[in-house]
Formats: C-alpha cells, sequence, structure tokens
C-alpha cells in the first residue's frame, strides 16, 4: 500500500504542477492556448516519477481546456480551444491519459487475485487565472478606431489610439465622446462578462482593495460585456489609488498588497519651469485643457491642429512619449520594447508652440530613476514597484452609451502624474496595453 500512495502523490503533484504551468500560458489568444500546450509538455518533460527514477513520457491528450473551471467543463481540445480564446482561462490535466506512469505492480494483493496484480493510479487538477491586472475603473474611448494619424504642422505625423494622445494627460474624470457631460465606470470586480455580478460587490470595502492592487477578481475582460456602473466613485476610492504615491491615509491599502512606486514624485504643472524645469512655458493646469461642446467633452488636445496653446497641454511627457503613426502595427499591436519615439523637437509643431529644456531626459522624467524627477518611497516601504503608478484602464464602446453592461475596446495605460483627489484623476496617456501582455494569478481549483 506504501506504494500505491506514493504513485498517488506523485500523480497528483504531477498534474498540479502541470496545470499550473500550462495555465500560465493563457492570455486570451490562440497563441496562447499553444503556449499552454508547450509549457505542459516541458513540465511534464521535467518531472521523474517512481521515486524519481523514470521520466513521464507526455501526451497532449492529457491537457483539455475550458472557460469554466467547473469539473463538467464544458472541456475542449487545444483545436476547439484555439478557437475560442478570448474566453479559454481554465485547463484540467488528466494523468489517466499518459499511457502507464500511474501503473503500479502490487506485490501482496496479487496473492489475493490476479485482479490486483496491478492497479492504475491516476489524478486529475484543474487550473486557471483568477484575477487580471486591470483597474475597477472604466472609461469610454474617445474614439473607437484603434490607430488613427494626427497630421501636426511641420510634417509630424502622430499616432492617436482610441482617440488619445501619448505623453498628453487627461482629467480621467471629465471625458465624454458623446455629450458634454462627464461619463465614467466603475468595473463590478467579481462579476465574470456577460453576467450582471452581485450589487455588493460595488460597495466601498469591496471596492477597496482592487483598486489598491488595481486588479480585477476575474480572469478576463474579453469574451462579453463586463458589468459597470456610473460613475467611478472617486471620493469614496481616491486614497486607494494614492497608495501608488506611499501614501496609506486611513489603512485603506497596506504596502503588502499595494506596495508604492519606486519613484513617487509627483509631477505638478506648478514646478514645471523650476525645479522640475523640463518645459520652457509654464503649464495653466495639470491636464490638457478641457473644450466642451453640446456633442463632446474633450481636451484642447484633441481639437484639431494647432488644437491650443503652450499653456493648455499641462505637463507633457512625464511618462511616455509621442510616436510617429507610421510606426504603428496591428500585429502585434506593440513590440516589447514599445516603438520608436518622437523628439523633444517636436514640441513646437505638437503642441502649441511648446518646447522642452535640455533638461529634459534621455528617456523620460519618471524613468530617469534619479535627480530632480525622482523620489523614493519610505525606508519602511522601500524599494516599491517599479510602473505601479500606471493604470491599466478598461477602454469602452460608448457608441451607445452604456448602462449596465459595456464592450471593452481595448485597454488603456494611464501614469498618473499627480496623488488623486476626490474629484480628479490626472493621469497621461501611455499607449494600448495588447491584452496577452495583461497578467493575472493563476491558482489550482480543487
Amino acid at each position: 500500500m506504501a506504494l500505491v500512495y506514493n504513485r498517488k502523490v506523485e500523480m497528483y503533484n504531477l498534474a498540479k504542477a502541470v496545470a499550473l504551468s500550462a495555465a500560465r500560458g493563457l492570455n486570451g489568444t490562440p497563441a496562447g492556448i499553444n503556449a499552454a500546450v508547450a509549457n505542459a509538455a516541458i513540465t511534464a518533460g521535467a518531472t521523474k516519477f517512481k521515486n524519481y527514477a523514470e521520466t513521464i513520457t507526455w501526451s497532449d491528450a492529457a491537457l483539455m481546456f475550458s472557460t469554466t473551471p467547473g469539473n463538467n467543463g464544458p472541456w475542449m481540445d487545444s483545436g476547439a480551444a484555439s478557437a475560442n480564446a478570448a474566453q479559454v482561462f481554465y485547463v484540467r490535466v488528466d494523468t489517466a491519459s499518459l499511457s502507464s506512469a500511474g501503473i503500479v505492480e502490487t506485490m501482496l494483493a496479487r496473492v489475493l487475485s490476479a485482479e490486483f496484480a496491478t492497479l492504475a493510479i491516476d489524478s486529475a487538477a484543474i487550473a486557471g487565472r483568477v484575477d487580471i491586472a486591470v483597474a475597477p475603473l472604466a472609461i469610454c474611448a474617445m474614439s473607437n478606431t484603434p490607430a488613427a494619424p494626427r497630421n501636426n504642422t511641420g510634417g509630424y505625423t502622430e499616432l492617436v489610439e482610441y482617440g488619445f494622445r501619448r505623453g498628453v494627460s487627461y482629467d480621467l474624470m471629465n471625458l465624454n465622446p458623446n455629450g458634454a457631460s462627464p461619463v465614467n465606470f466603475v468595473i463590478n470586480p467579481l462579476a465574470m462578462p456577460d453576467t450582471g455580478g452581485a450589487a455588493a460587490a460595488l460597495e466601498t470595502s469591496t471596492l477597496g482593495p482592487y483598486v489598491c492592487a488595481g486588479m480585477l477578481g476575474i480572469p478576463r475582460v474579453t469574451g462579453g460585456k463586463i458589468a459597470v456602473a456610473r460613475p467611478f466613485p472617486l471620493g469614496s476610492l481616491y486614497r486607494q489609488l494614492n497608495s501608488r504615491f506611499d501614501q496609506y491615509d486611513g489603512g485603506v491599502c497596506t504596502p503588502n498588497s499595494a506596495p508604492p512606486d519606486v519613484n513617487i514624485k509627483p509631477y505638478d504643472y506648478t514646478a514645471m519651469v523650476t525645479p522640475l524645469a523640463w518645459m520652457m512655458t509654464a503649464p495653466e493646469g495639470q491636464t490638457a485643457t478641457t473644450s466642451a461642446s453640446a456633442t463632446r467633452l474633450e481636451t484642447i488636445a484633441d481639437l484639431p491642429p494647432p488644437g491650443g496653446g503652450a499653456a493648455k497641454y499641462g505637463p507633457l511627457w512625464a511618462y511616455a512619449k509621442a510616436v510617429a503613426y507610421s510606426t504603428y502595427a496591428a500585429n502585434p499591436i506593440e513590440p516589447v520594447n514599445g516603438y520608436a519615439t518622437m523628439s523633444t523637437t517636436s514640441w513646437p509643431s505638437l503642441y502649441g508652440n511648446q518646447t522642452a529644456k535640455s533638461s529634459y531626459p534621455a528617456s523620460t522624467p519618471y524613468k530617469a530613476g534619479s535627480g530632480t524627477n525622482a523620489l523614493k518611497p519610505s525606508t519602511a516601504h522601500a524599494p516599491g514597484l517599479k510602473n505601479r503608478r500606471v493604470l491599466n484602464v478598461a477602454l469602452l464602446n460608448c457608441s451607445s452609451p452604456p448602462v449596465n453592461a459595456a464592450s471593452v475596446l481595448a485597454v488603456g495605460k494611464f501614469f498618473m502624474t499627480v496623488p488623486a483627489t476626490p474629484t480628479v484623476l490626472a493621469a497621461e496617456f501611455a499607449g494600448v496595453m495588447p491584452m496577452e501582455r495583461i497578467t493575472g494569478n493563476t491558482e489550482i481549483f480543487e
């Protein structure tokens, strides 16, 4: 019986290890399904059994996929999973499909009956993503077009993504592509796409930890409409956002689950000329100046070129630089190391004759990592986490104004230039986050 017990433990550990490895490859794309298959084979091939004496012979038949972690599935092979990749975030590994790996030859039991000469010891495990690094905040895409050219003066044709310009700051609480009143949303952090979810999940006590972490407690925001409500309750949740600046007022976040950024320096618009000293003309506000009409609430930066004067744009390029439209590629959306960026010599054409000082760093102020533009978190909370000030924000299709559910067109990266207030969330647009690169944690489902 000791041999049987030992094999049972080996098969269970094998199933769990392979399932976790495979699940980590899933990212909502067919490539993710292929990665899961490859990960499973690699992990199984590195596993020994029979007291580390033999190597597992892997079979892809042992790996199945599903849109739900329930034992009853339905479970599908990799081919079917690829066709439904946007919804597939769970795997099941069954060692019964691994030829003779679970076969145990008995010693004493065979004396009682030939039927007991061998025993099949199999195990199964289910693993999948349990969350996703998208904040419980959503805004309308200012345009449903993934990429469009902005023909600035001087021959600078700039990439505009879903209506947003890289390197320009927006008040995420004060935008609307369809009217003069602000529109923004809170995402139900526990409601799977195409489900309504419980209203209790929208209470501050439930939302708070998800805002602190910048996560949703669901594996995806694709493959169906997400549950939303209006508006985003910034007045109740701005402190949670500000944990990124090493601010833990009222104990609403903890440094362990919501660490500060490695660089907590606020880039206040009043300090752009001095002491931060990277802009020649002092901005008039923390974001690009609002420009409202009866049909649209946008900023001066969104108007046709030239847009507005130098002071109207707020702090520029604190985290991200503008990108030439010619560098855009739809597949992949963006290289891992990013697109080639424009030089500060483009500023007069892009931003109403604004110019950058020679002190503007080679990278960006945030990424420089030292000097006037950098500030480390407190020793008690050091070293912090790089890019924590970047919020992954769902950009919704607002062609028809969403009420309780909305489709996510993309996930935009927005860099918090300064701590939020109860009414203003100032953040610089830094591009679109490819869906397959948005991280999440995976777990075993017992």
